[in-house]
């Protein structure tokens, strides 16, 4: 049951993380340019706090859900070779690192104040994309 309540707070997290995302690569970013200089600049930065306030949370319970339910895996995941499933699980945990890692370049960026709209716009397309990668890993054990 444990392991129910698990699956099902990580898949709708993992929904709210996409959602969030695919608003602001494939809506946000066309939408805005139909907006005067400074209305950009206000909804940017509007939409950029509440999306940094709701995600951390998301993230939270996206990656919490998903290390203790690898915990389970742990066996499986000492030979990540070994089968079919134990590949794609580690691969998915290969690829939700690399979002903490272009999380940690975009802290970075941010830090030094380095962070342009086109640098912006690649690290959310890139995170959309590793994003999907990992859900259609996941359809792809249910096999």
């Amino acid at each position: 049951m444990l392991y129910s309540g698990l699956l099902i707070l990580h898949l709708l997290a993992a929904i709210a993380f996409i959602g969030t995302l695919f608003f602001e690569v494939f809506i946000w970013h066309s939408a805005r340019k139909e907006l005067a200089w400074s209305a950009q600049l206000t909804s940017d930065q509007a939409i950029a706090r509440r999306s940094r306030r709701v995600l951390h949370g998301v993230v939270m319970l996206l990656y919490g859900a998903g290390i203790a339910m690898a915990w389970q895996y742990r066996g499986v995941l000492s030979l990540p070779w070994a089968s079919h499933f134990a590949a794609l699980l580690s691969l998915k945990i290969v690829l939700a690192v690399s979002i903490i890692g272009h999380y940690l370049l975009l802290a970075y960026w941010l830090g030094r104040d380095h962070l342009s709209p086109a640098r912006a716009m690649w690290i959310r397309r890139s995170i959309l994309g590793h994003m999907l990668l990992i859900v259609i890993l996941a359809k792809m054990m249910m096999r």
